[in-house]
Order: C-alpha cells, then sequence, then structure tokens
C-alpha cells in the first residue's frame, strides 16, 4: 500500500468552500471557494513547501541559534533552518496527526497529535486543531499542557492567500502600527512605525514589487488582511485576534501569493520572553483565525 506524501486526505466543504485537510502536520492542502483559489495549496503527489497551510506549535517563526533559557535551564533545539543558524516554525510540521470526530459532517474535521518533551523542548502538549466551513473557513488550535511543569508556548499557522494572479498585480490592504526590523539572519533588531514607509497598506494599493517577510504588531483587536484582484473584483481575506502576524511576499513561490501568518508571539520570543505565553501544568490556550471571500 503506497502513502501520500502529506499522509491521509480529507475532504472539508460547505457554503461554496472546498478544502483538503492531511494528516502530515495536521495541515490545510488548499482551500477553494466556487472553484476559485483562496489558499495556495499543493499536489497530492508532494510534501507541503515553503510552508503551505502549516500549523506552528510550539512556536511560530525563528529562534536564533536554537538557543533560549526558561525557568533557569539553558535549552538548545535542532537547527531546522541551518542556512541562518536557527529553529524554525516549531516541532510539528512533519508529525501525522490524528482524526477525532466521526467524518459524519462533511462541513467538519478535527484532529489531535501528543507533543511528547524531546532535546530543547522538554515539555508535555496535547495539540487539537478544529477546521468548519459555514460562511467562511474557521479554525481553531488548542494547546494543553499535560505535564508536570511549566511550558513555554506560542502558535501560529503558515496559510498563503491567492486570488489567481501574480502578486504584484494584486491590492493589498491591511493595518498595523509597527514592524519589526530583522537582521540578515531574520532575527529581531527592533520595531519600527509603519505609517508612511513602504509597508503603509492602509486603505489599500498594489503591492508591486514591494518584498515582504516581517512581523507586524500594532494589529486591530479583530485584524485582517484582504488581497483583491483589481480587475474581478475577487477578493482573499484573513482575520484574527493575535497580537502579531507575519506577511510573506513568498519569493520562492514565484510571488504567486501572499503567506498572511497569525502568530500570538514574535520571532525569538522564546528567548526575549515578549507576548510569550506560559502554559501551567493542566491549562490550555486556544487560538482562532478565518479565511473567507
Amino acid at each position: 500500500m503506497s502513502v501520500l506524501p502529506s499522509g491521509d486526505q480529507w475532504g472539508l466543504r460547505g457554503g461554496g468552500y472546498a478544502a483538503t485537510v492531511v494528516s502530515v502536520g495536521g495541515g490545510l492542502r488548499g482551500l477553494t471557494y466556487d472553484g476559485r483559489p483562496v489558499l495556495l495549496g499543493y499536489g497530492d503527489d508532494e510534501p507541503a513547501h515553503a510552508g503551505i497551510g502549516q500549523h506552528l506549535f510550539p512556536w511560530p517563526n525563528r529562534i536564533t541559534d536554537g538557543e533560549y533559557t526558561f525557568d533557569g535551564v539553558t535549552q538548545h533545539l535542532a537547527l531546522t533552518e541551518p542556512a541562518r543558524h536557527n529553529a524554525i516554525h516549531g516541532l510539528t510540521r512533519w508529525a501525522n496527526w490524528h482524526r477525532t470526530d466521526d467524518a459524519s459532517d462533511e462541513s467538519t474535521v478535527a484532529l489531535t497529535h501528543r507533543l511528547h518533551g524531546e532535546p530543547g523542548y522538554p515539555h508535555q502538549l496535547d495539540l487539537h486543531l478544529a477546521y468548519a466551513v459555514t460562511d467562511r473557513l474557521t479554525i481553531t488550535a488548542t494547546a494543553t499542557n499535560i505535564g508536570r511543569t511549566a511550558a513555554p508556548y506560542g502558535y501560529g499557522a503558515h496559510p498563503y492567500l491567492t486570488v489567481g494572479r501574480p502578486l504584484d498585480e494584486c491590492v493589498l490592504e491591511f493595518e498595523a502600527a509597527e514592524r519589526l526590523e530583522l537582521s540578515d539572519r531574520m532575527a529581531p533588531i527592533g520595531s519600527v512605525p509603519v505609517a508612511g514607509s513602504e509597508y503603509d497598506f492602509r486603505g489599500g494599493r498594489t503591492i508591486g514589487s514591494t518584498v515582504i517577510d516581517n512581523a507586524f504588531t500594532g494589529l486591530d483587536a479583530a485584524w485582517s488582511v484582504t488581497l483583491t484582484d483589481p480587475d474581478s473584483g475577487a477578493r482573499s481575506v484573513l482575520s484574527s485576534d493575535t497580537p502579531w502576524m507575519q506577511l510573506f511576499t513568498g519569493e520562492p513561490l514565484g510571488r504567486t501569493a501572499l503567506a498572511v501568518e497569525p502568530m500570538t508571539c514574535p520571532p525569538d520570543a522564546f528567548r526575549t520572553g515578549q507576548d510569550l505565553i506560559v502554559l501551567q501544568p493542566g491549562e490550555s490556550h486556544t487560538t482562532t483565525f478565518q479565511v473567507s471571500v
């Protein structure tokens, strides 16, 4: 019996939306609305690449040098971004997730994964993902500390908005007060204002040749990012209430889609403590984001 690179495949349908959820990483292998792509996908004969549709537990983005100190103990994570000497995007992107609902409702999928302690992250978490489509796709991510000690935690997701045409021709709209400046290793240097800069897309404007691969904060309590085809008016929208988001114009993918990554904390939160969630034994944290047209 052959196994697909992204594992088991589960269809998700409702309200004009169609998606495929996969067992590898609990990821999303694409989303369409009335046949039009809303989120960038990949084929069933290939693994996820460039982070497409993946979930980032128990930290999003990067940890410089894979090193941090928590509760007085210095930890060393595997350098999963070796070119920049960083640990990137958590520990569960390639793990196998299990479906927990009875599959009787094609508009919902529920998955779970138990993250056991490992070198660099000696904590135990039960992780849950819930997908539901109504007039939009809603994704809910929950982590519960099932271990005996407090655990540092953050969550992010890595979907790419698309309207089916090159990003340079699309109109982007979002509001944020600050942007993280980064080193050539993608390590945070400091925050700078967005207003009046090349990253100011309040009111919406064409992306053109602007290159974006930055974290933004100072977001509305319920923020959204909208990508629009100026000719057809087709829109793809991602919304959430996280305090951070990362935008990435996807140069390795030919600038065909925009990664909009809701994040509970910024890069290097395990090192700096900025917006870091600390889960006490038995404590849970839930994050939700939506994708719509």
